[in-house]
């Protein structure tokens, strides 16, 4: 089974590397670049790990914070979920889904009836 992707957002530490410790310093490098976002914006960019994210911000970020990609954004594979395999009842078999045909009522069919 294939390794869900999962990534780490770094934005907070480069920005304290860089010596830039108040989420409202990015506001005005980012109006710098044409990008208006208010202070709750910026502090949910900085703060929270964005799920959509334009590509015209990201870009600002790594010029303003002169980093690339891999600085701000760290791939990791999390460990997917395993299928268990399914248990046998007491004193039987597992129940397959030919097994299972059997036990369901066959569907309905409805015609119309022809009254003349």
């Amino acid at each position: 089974m294939a390794a869900k992707l999962d990534y780490h957002w770094h934005l907070r530490k480069v920005m304290a590397d860089r010596g830039m410790f108040s989420t409202t310093d990015l506001i005005p490098p980012l109006a710098k670049r044409g990008i208006a976002l208010s202070s709750s914006q910026v502090y949910r960019l900085v703060v929270e790990r964005p799920e959509r994210l334009s590509l015209k911000i990201l870009m600002a970020l790594l010029d303003i914070l002169d980093c690339t990609m891999d600085d701000l954004i760290e791939p990791i594979a999390v460990a997917g979920a395993v299928k268990k395999p399914k248990k046998a009842a007491v004193g039987g078999t597992a129940l397959d889904a030919e097994g299972l045909a059997g036990l369901r009522p066959k569907r309905a069919r409805i015609r119309c009836v022809d009254r003349s």
